[in-house]
């Protein structure tokens, strides 16, 4: 049977997930809801058997949908999944972040029970080939991770529909909408939840000449933010947006009594400056305390998934994944509605931090949640 996907969004993300999804075995987009036309238009170049609607009432009237997709701008996808719950209670693939604000993450907790079916956060870092690996190793490789490290060196937030994406109410901020995926790995590859957070970003080089109807961004552009988790972890995010010449975009490192591993993962392809040479590929590095020596292996990444999207095949991986709970009609999706509210949280403390330069405890945000 071909599983029907509705898409909410249709913008560079939701043309990214249309491209991804054309690449599974007995799943389409059925139906699109993107209210822009020049989206609506690159859509349908995508997805041509597609019926695309511009709203929400229209989309929330077609029949025979299997599972949806959200893809739209941050600050509309938890009113999204609470219509959703109210019109077509469907499984849901939802973007990060769930939501962007403090007051919205009892919302969230609020949705399972309106919601009966799963509802999977799009985390793709989490998919990446060379992170799952080092996911996979870490507790082998390190004999329990005490420090875990993230460094994303990267280009500037790209142009968007209606340049919601230079503003913090519309984003959540930079550490909500792009290092949410790292607050999650941190959490994920732990196993444990976070205590307190401490950050000092500043805005001094991207967007800082723009305007938009009279507004200037605000969104940051770098920073450092550390975490302590209940067991007593330590974990670090060094973030620089100004930075798209680096080989690697990502480079993660956990750290324990036995050793070391790492994941190097490069940026998009399409950004890569091939007068350079042929663009990196990802790396796993291994380093042991006893015997000492550095052991590396590539982790190359199948040249199909690297042109259906800017994250490094993950996206594919995670839509096979969510199919085949959509398939089995029961299960818990590998990245929670918890997950996603944690994620969050983590970034409007770091953000807060920044701002207002003092520890930040994450019971501010998180004590109605149940821990790992």
């Amino acid at each position: 049977m071909t599983l029907k996907y509705g898409l909410i969004g249709a913008g560079m993300m939701g043309q990214e997930h249309i491209r991804n999804i054309a690449l599974l075995h007995d799943v389409e987009v059925a139906a699109i809801c993107e209210p822009n036309t020049d989206m609506a238009n690159a859509a349908r170049q995508l997805a041509p058997n597609a019926q695309i609607v511009p709203d929400l009432p229209s989309f929330f009237g077609i029949q025979g949908l299997d599972a949806l997709v959200i893809a739209s701008p941050n600050h509309m996808h938890i009113g999204q999944l609470e219509e959703i719950a109210a019109n077509l209670p469907l499984p849901v693939l939802a973007e990060k972040p769930i939501c962007t604000a403090p007051d919205e993450l009892e919302r969230v907790q609020a949705l399972p029970a309106k919601l009966p079916h799963a509802v999977w956060v799009a985390m793709e870092y989490r998919y990446m080939p060379p992170v799952a690996e080092l996911i996979k190793a870490a507790e082998k490789v390190t004999g329990g991770v005490q420090m875990l490290s993230i460094r994303e060196h990267r280009f500037p937030f790209l142009p968007k529909i209606g340049d919601w994406n230079r503003f913090n109410d519309k984003t959540g901020g930079t550490m909500v909408e792009k290092c949410c995926h790292f607050f999650d790995l941190m959490r994920h590859i732990l196993k444990d939840d976070p205590v307190r957070v401490i950050a000092s970003a500043g805005q001094h080089v991207n967007h800082v000449d723009e305007e938009y109807d009279g507004r200037k961004p605000d969104i940051l552009d770098h920073g450092y933010v550390i975490v302590d988790f209940k067991r007593g972890a330590r974990a670090m995010l060094e973030l620089c947006m100004f930075a798209e010449g680096a080989k690697y975009q990502e480079e993660i490192g956990v750290v324990g009594p036995d050793g070391k591993i790492e994941a190097l993962v490069p940026g998009p392809t399409r950004f890569w400056n091939t007068d350079a040479g042929a663009p990196p590929v990802p790396l796993i590095v291994e380093s042991p305390r006893n015997p000492t020596g550095v052991l590396t292996r590539e982790v190359p990444v199948d040249a199909a998934l690297l042109a259906a999207g800017d994250h490094n095949g993950s996206t594919f991986y995670q839509h096979r994944l969510f199919a085949d709970l959509v398939r089995k009609g029961q299960g818990v999706p590998e990245v929670t509605l918890t997950d996603g509210a944690w994620a969050v949280a983590m970034g409007l403390a770091a953000q807060i931090a920044a701002q207002e330069g003092r520890v930040v405890e994450m019971s501010e945000f998180m004590g109605s949640f149940s821990a790992n």
